[in-house]
């Protein structure tokens, strides 16, 4: 994948933008109460920083009403808090599309909410070439947004100077291309969910390049039932078991697998009080919920991701939140943390589960990115990414 790094250009003396993804959680008071995203941005300011460059920093908070800065929708609070990262002040400017604001060498601002821009959703050339004509560099740190075509993602990479990826961006590219595009075998993938419908085409398109697709959650259900067994009352699409049925036999032509849970862990009610009873895959009651894989299936699937030369991980394969079901999910996260092979983890349950079971630092790569990540897995284009490629040789 050819794109221009940031890190690859002399910036002294530059005015640089960078698009980043700030979008943190808040509670009610305004207060930030998760940093990750924030923290991710530093690497690529303290660069522009000690490179010399002169560095505007934007990015999209909530669902603003264009045209429109309210209180909730200001990304005062994130200006406060990268300079206490940053250690030093991070000025915020508002009405800055038209330019007019100063900005020094070594001297780093904060560009109000751009979703506040109208057409900025819409993608719109004009406001991106106002926005281009700010800097002579402009660089993509966002691989959250980056399945979206927007001014600040898309079409401002057509008209600045040089357009460039982040190395927040340019990482999660580096590991995605390592993962899917020549990836070290086995290769597997767990891809887990309520519903097959919302990732009904990441399955097909995994389909053609895994060696294995362990499925988890409301989706193991609907494989289940396109195997034959029985699933009580659990959460499946029965009208989807013959698009599963067709992932199955087409990894099986490919001599690859979807491996079917032998035992699960039921409950007659969904609860973090309902109590658990193991049984065989076969022996589900009319009267039960599937709530997690059972022992022996997470040991037959932990010894296959430690053999594994490549893990990719979207999902929890139970109900994990819940001690009592959270153990198939545990199982297989402590397996892909002990796996020798690279492992790449994306999706905010799966992070959850990480985080719940203490494993960060032993997945090869945790992407920032939700959507972003699925649509990758599915073999889209992102735009963002796609406007980076086309600019590549400039």
């Amino acid at each position: 994948m050819q794109f221009k790094r940031l890190t690859d250009l002399d910036l002294r003396g530059k005015r640089v933008f960078i698009r980043a993804d700030l979008n943190v959680p808040q509670d009610d008071a305004g207060n930030i109460t998760d940093d990750t995203r924030i923290r991710a941005s530093v690497p690529a300011i303290e660069h522009c920083l000690k490179a010399g460059a002169a560095v505007m920093v934007t990015s999209h908070l909530g669902r603003p009403t264009e045209g429109e800065v309210r209180p909730e929708d200001s990304l005062a609070p994130i200006a406060q808090r990268l300079g206490a990262l940053l250690g030093r002040e991070v000025r915020l400017v508002r009405d800055w599309v038209d330019g007019g604001f100063p900005v020094a060498p070594g001297e780093v601002v904060l560009l109000e909410n751009c979703r506040c821009n109208k057409g900025e959703k819409k993608n719109d050339p004009a406001l991106a070439q106002k926005m281009a004509r700010l800097c002579d560099v402009y660089a993509n740190d966002a691989f959250g947004t980056s399945h979206r075509a927007e001014a600040t993602t898309h079409a401002i990479a057509r008209y600045a100077p040089v357009a460039c990826a982040g190395p927040l961006l340019a990482a999660e590219l580096d590991a995605l291309g390592r993962a899917l595009g020549n990836p070290r075998r086995p290769l597997v993938a767990i891809v887990a969910g309520s519903k097959v419908s919302t990732k009904l085409t990441i399955l097909k398109s995994l389909a053609t390049k895994v060696d294995q697709l362990i499925v988890g959650g409301g989706i193991a259900n609907t494989f289940m039932l396109a195997a034959g067994l029985p699933i009580g009352k659990s959460l499946a699409e029965h009208d989807l078991v013959g698009e599963a049925r067709t992932i199955i036999e087409l990894m099986a032509a490919r001599g690859a697998q979807v491996p079917i849970p032998t035992d699960v862990v039921c409950a007659k009610e969904f609860s973090a009080t309902a109590a658990a009873t193991v049984k065989p895959a076969a022996g589900v009651g009319a009267d039960d919920m599937i709530l997690d894989i059972g022992p022996q299936t997470a040991r037959a699937l932990a010894a296959q991701l430690e053999r594994a030369g490549t893990i990719v991980w979207n999902g929890p394969v139970g109900v994990f939140e819940f001690d009592a079901f959270a153990g198939g999910t545990e199982t297989v996260a402590r397996a892909i943390a002990a796996s020798p092979g690279f492992s790449i983890a994306g999706g905010g349950d799966t992070l959850a589960a990480i985080a719940k079971f203490g494993i960060t630092d032993r997945i090869g790569y945790i992407s920032t990115g939700g959507g972003a990540f699925l649509e990758f897995l599915e073999g889209k284009v992102l735009p963002a990414v796609e406007a980076l490629q086309a600019r590549a040789n400039d």
